[in-house]
């Protein structure tokens, strides 16, 4: 990579940070704000020249032309930025975030890219600045440099800056609020604290819940040994039993039980597709269904789609079986539905 005329330069790791399981409550010591969920980004700008690195020091750039013209309109001529590569999409009257559209953006077809730019355009959100002109802010307390953030992104359409409190409670309130705009939780940071890549020195929270699902079949792990994956489902309103997402991360000897929980499930010798992966094509995507009969607790952070496309954002934690509870009650209405927030109300105004 060619060097930029710029006090900090790329490759450079993201600060990032550790989990915790409650907003920190220290009045005066911390700043709070939402936790996006899209690609982290580190925006490089030198008047024409722009660099667009990911958390793993990738070039976002290709994938994302559009956000590499919005730097050059909506960013300080010279600065290191900080932030959140998110797709906004309207559902049901108000704007929030879509990741799965915004997985589709990565793409190796050039064709492709140019295309969703048009039809799925991202947005950059800015939440710390390292660098602004000629002066480095590494070293300087959060306080400045989110001053130096506000100076340096001119908001017209396509770059914004994110909204923060010192308000503890406030904070924790938004841990609720603003997952109905598609946020991931909040993050915390110490209001003196510096800049340092690479270390763990932010807090995050993220949204916990549990459900019970229906156990409707599973993936052998990778060695041949047990149960890699539980495939679940719940029932729509129609009836019809939809797949959910899966439980996976089990120990070895957990593999091996759960599979003879389920193994007397299995009806015949019949194995499906699934899904092929776009981030690991070589991963084998064929299950072997059973029979809805049993049902499991799992863990989950957050749902994504909507009406009868809803799934699990992640994989999620298997907590237990659950032989008192009937699989036809295995529903969506068990979900806790989040209150429905504009993604402008988690902006700065």
């Amino acid at each position: 990579m060619e060097p930029m005329g710029l006090p900090v330069q790329p490759p450079l790791e993201p600060m990032l940070a550790k989990a915790a399981t409650a907003v920190p409550a220290e009045a005066g010591v911390w700043s709070y704000e939402p936790k996006w969920d899209g690609f982290r980004a580190l925006v490089f700008r030198d008047d024409d020249d722009v660099v667009l690195l990911s958390r793993s020091g990738k070039d976002l750039g290709r994938y994302f032309p559009e956000v590499l013209d919005a730097v050059r309109d909506e960013l300080a001529p010279r600065c290191v930025l900080d932030g959140e590569i998110v797709v906004p999409r309207e559902t049901a009257g108000r704007t929030r975030l879509d990741w799965e559209t915004l997985s589709q953006r990565i793409h190796p077809a050039q064709s492709r890219i140019a295309k969703l730019s048009v039809e799925t355009p991202a947005h950059f959100i800015g939440f710390d600045a390292l660098a602004l002109g000629d002066r480095s802010l590494l070293s300087e307390p959060f306080r400045g440099r989110r001053a130096a953030l506000l100076d340096a992104v001119h908001e017209k359409r396509w770059c914004h800056v994110t909204r923060t409190t010192e308000d503890p409670a406030l904070g924790t309130q938004w841990l609720q609020q603003f997952e109905g705009a598609g946020l991931d939780g909040v993050i915390a940071k110490r209001l003196d604290g510096t800049y340092l890549p690479g270390k763990r020195e932010m807090v995050k929270v993220k949204h916990h819940r549990d459900a019970d699902c229906v156990a409707i079949g599973y993936r052998i792990h990778k060695s041949g040994a047990g149960i890699g994956s539980i495939l679940l489902g719940l029932y729509r309103e129609d009836g019809e039993l939809q797949m959910v997402g899966g439980a996976a991360s089990f120990t070895a000897k957990a593999r091996l039980s759960l599979l003879a929980d389920l193994e007397p499930l299995r009806e015949g010798d019949d194995v499906r597709d699934g899904e092929p992966s776009r981030w690991n094509s070589a991963a084998d995507k064929r299950w072997i269904p059973v029979r809805p009969e049993r049902v499991c607790e799992v863990a989950y952070d957050q749902m994504e789609g909507s009406g009868g496309a809803q799934r699990f954002r992640h994989a999620v934690k298997f907590l237990r079986w659950r032989p008192d509870r009937d699989p036809a009650g295995c529903t969506f209405d068990q979900l806790e539905v989040p209150l429905t927030y504009d993604l402008s109300d988690v902006l700065e105004s």
